[in-house]
């Protein structure tokens, strides 16, 4: 496995600590000099925190940030959201590496440009780039929700890219459901396997998705 974490709670929490504010455009922070700073002492931070969290599980796992291992490249998004990234090149042979010794890669969303600026990046975002470059057999996104509703809110076991779609079109899939859709449908065009949203918080949900006929949630495939 490939662990890819996030960090908005954490940032949230330090930022109102600062009595620093900041606004969002379409799910996204935007990010200034003073936020980009705040975000990686934070996310860093917690990176460490999950890692020693696996290695008291006996699960040995190595941290990759833009300070140590850094794997993901990027270009700004745009210059309205300030210091935020889009992922253009993930260094797999680092992640192989990381891999071959036995190590879990414990990914923080960030990335540098070619001028070793740091961005910020959508998670989601950089799990889908992470899971395409290394041509992963599962995207797996832990959320808070069963999975994808339909109009009923029913849960839809399987999706087609092309079904995945016509749910975003006729509005049936809404609000932050959208842009992990959207990761899935991309990540699978490019190389993955299969995308899988589904809730984290249910006891061994993992090994029920992968060691299961029909798994939980919703998977997402061609």
């Amino acid at each position: 496995p490939l662990v890819v974490h996030g960090g908005g709670p954490r940032i949230k929490q330090r930022l109102d600590e600062l009595n620093i504010n900041s606004k969002f455009i379409l799910g996204l922070r935007v990010t200034d000099s003073k936020i980009i700073k705040v975000v990686e002492d934070v996310m860093i931070k917690f990176n460490k925190e999950i890692v020693d969290a696996l290695e008291k599980k006996t699960c040995i796992s190595k941290s990759v940030t833009i300070k140590e291992n850094n794997v993901i490249y990027v270009h700004q998004k745009n210059k309205e959201l300030g210091f935020v990234g889009s992922p253009n090149r993930i260094d797999t042979k680092i992640l192989k590496k990381i891999l071959e010794e036995n190590y879990i890669p414990v990914i923080t969303p960030m990335g540098l440009d070619e001028n070793n600026q740091s961005y910020n990046i959508n998670a989601d975002t950089a799990a889908g780039a992470v899971a395409s470059a290394m041509k992963a057999t599962r995207m797996i996104m832990l959320t808070d929700v069963m999975g994808v509703l339909d109009s009923d809110n029913n849960l839809l076991s399987d999706l087609s890219i092309e079904q995945a779609k016509k749910l975003i079109d006729k509005k049936i899939v809404v609000g932050g459901m959208i842009p992990k859709l959207k990761t899935c449908i991309n990540t699978v065009k490019e190389g993955t396997e299969a995308g899988v949203i589904m809730d984290g918080r249910l006891p061994h949900a993992l090994l029920i998705e992968l060691f299961t006929e029909h798994g939980i949630g919703t998977l997402i495939k061609k």
